[in-house]
């Protein structure tokens, strides 16, 4: 798959990650949080990689909600979009403080796309003015810089406001960003196949979902009409997941069964780590 992108321009990557969001086929993005994370994820044969602030902010001991700052987060994600030959998206939170400013220097470091929450306190859950945030929106993509931006609302991942007016808050916020230029936007938190297929139909433009426990399959998601799937956070904590086994194996028992199991050999590894891009 390296050899399919390494003569693409930064232009190039952004023009084929778009058309990505309109294919016949749900696209499915896996989030990186290092170099290692993402060249695995190229070698599986991804069309592009997303990364996780989650998952970069917990490798750099912060724990999420822009609590790392945007250099260190950059700092990784032009690591990240240096190390493959894919259309990388970066996950930059709510912008830490200059959401304008954060999208040039996302296309500076080499990214294709970025993901923009609404989130304004993680802590409180609350929201950015729909206005505003759409304001915001529309101002980065006044600048006609060569990116795919995702926007994002946590009105369902946070639990914003009284349930029964979650999904419509959801649908309102989302089609406000889509008509303020957003290419695709993001609603996390919802899993189930009922409110799912109620904003595809009521969202006028390509609708990201999270992969959650219980959600629908892939194949069902595409059935849906869902145009983008992500993973978030989940490979970097189901990776701390088996290192947190391993040292409960280790401790109590003194063996290392977890250890062994499904281990990428070292050389596999190492080759895949040799060199830059071809």
């Amino acid at each position: 798959m390296r050899c399919d992108y390494a003569v693409m321009t930064q232009e190039e990557k952004t023009v084929r990650f778009r058309a990505l969001h309109r294919g016949p086929e749900i696209l499915v993005l896996p989030n990186a949080w290092d170099v290692a994370s993402a060249r695995v994820f190229e070698a599986a044969g991804f069309p592009a990689i997303a990364t996780t602030s989650a998952g970069i902010a917990f490798s750099r001991g912060y724990p999420d909600g822009q609590a790392i700052s945007r250099d260190e987060m950059l700092d990784m994600v032009a690591r990240i979009a240096s190390a493959v030959s894919v259309p990388v998206t970066a996950d930059v939170e709510a912008g830490y403080g200059d959401p304008v400013a954060t999208a040039k220097a996302v296309v500076a470091v080499g990214a294709a796309g970025m993901n923009l929450e609404d989130t304004v306190a993680e802590s409180s859950g609350m929201l950015a003015d729909q206005e505003t945030q759409a304001a915001v929106v529309r101002e980065i993509q006044a600048l006609g810089l060569p990116l795919v931006l995702n926007a994002r609302t946590d009105v369902l991942l946070a639990g914003v406001g009284e349930a029964s007016t979650r999904v419509a808050r959801t649908i309102e916020r989302l089609n406000a960003y889509l008509v303020a230029g957003a290419d695709c936007v993001f609603a996390p938190g919802t899993g189930d196949r009922e409110t799912i297929a109620t904003l595809v139909a009521e969202i006028s433009g390509p609708v990201n979902v999270l992969a959650t426990k219980g959600m629908p399959i892939v194949s069902e998601l595409q059935s849906l009409g869902v145009a983008r799937v992500s993973v978030g956070s989940g490979p970097a904590r189901a990776a701390l997941g088996l290192t947190r086994r391993i040292a409960q194996e280790l401790r109590a028992s003194g063996t290392w069964e977890t250890l062994m199991d499904g281990a990428i050999p070292y050389a596999e590894l190492n080759a895949l780590l040799r060199g830059a891009r071809p």
